[in-house]
């Protein structure tokens, strides 16, 4: 990998919102067209690009508020998350095919899985060495490109794994959620994979403590008619509790 030459497009990044295969060929006329593919890819995986056929569109995030470091997160608004975690329990079904996002409060749940007999798919390292733990649970994770700021794994090899296996129960981690965005996160890749969940799984639950309601990210990936069950801490404002029963989506929440 030659840091120069990536460093180099992502100064282009800032100066053009689209960018060609040709134009990067002419530019970097020393590696092969094959090169600059691999170096597209990963930095799609970081969220900064999108590949389009025949080159990229740069990924505008300059309006859009980012999401904070795991570390940052880790630490805040634990009780809350603690709680959210404890009320998904009772939907692990003994001898299931679940899928455990990345995150914070994912990683709160992961903690709290019992040893019983499950079939365990993650995106998250840190969770899946969390639940290789349980010896009756089987556990797989996603192949990619990990996020170092929020330990993720994502990108074309995470989605081709994803097709290959079937879900009976997702539970899926959101950054934000608003009337006009719906579920969303800071991370276009990463969206990809939850998109790709949402299609999959049989049964959809997101896990989201209440500083995220009102918040809207750059990439949604989902609405509230496309998940089954939403588990927060605090009631949902008026609005967003109307879209979730209009929905279909059962809402569950506690008053801390």
């Amino acid at each position: 990998m030659n840091y120069a030459r990536r460093e180099k497009m992502k100064e282009l990044f800032k100066t053009s919102d689209i960018i060609t295969l040709k134009d990067l060929a002419a530019i970097f006329p020393e590696v092969s067209t094959m090169t600059i593919r691999r170096d597209l890819e990963y930095f799609e995986h970081e969220g900064l690009i999108m590949i389009i056929r025949g080159g990229c569109k740069v990924l505008n995030h300059e309006r859009a508020p980012a999401e904070e470091n795991y570390a940052d997160r880790a630490v805040s608004n634990v009780v809350y998350k603690m709680q959210v975690a404890k009320a998904a329990l009772p939907y692990l079904e003994t001898g299931r095919s679940v899928f455990i996002d990345s995150g914070s409060t994912m990683m709160c749940f992961a903690k709290m899985v019992p040893n019983i007999k499950l079939s365990v798919i993650t995106n998250a390292p840190n969770i899946a060495l969390e639940i290789a733990g349980r010896p009756l649970t089987t556990v797989s994770i996603v192949g990619g490109s990990i996020n170092h700021d929020n330990l993720a794994v994502s990108g074309a090899q995470s989605l081709a794994f994803l097709r290959s296996v079937n879900i009976d129960i997702a539970f899926i981690a959101a950054s934000g959620l608003s009337a006009g965005g719906g579920f969303t996160c800071g991370n276009y890749a990463e969206c990809e994979v939850k998109r790709a969940i949402i299609k999959k799984a049989n049964k959809k639950i997101v896990l989201m403590d209440s500083t995220k309601v009102g918040k809207s990210l750059a990439y949604t990936f989902a609405n509230l008619k496309d998940i089954d069950i939403l588990i927060t801490n605090e009631r949902l404002p008026e609005n967003l509790y109307v879209a979730a029963l209009k929905g279909g989506a059962e809402v569950k929440f506690f008053e801390y």
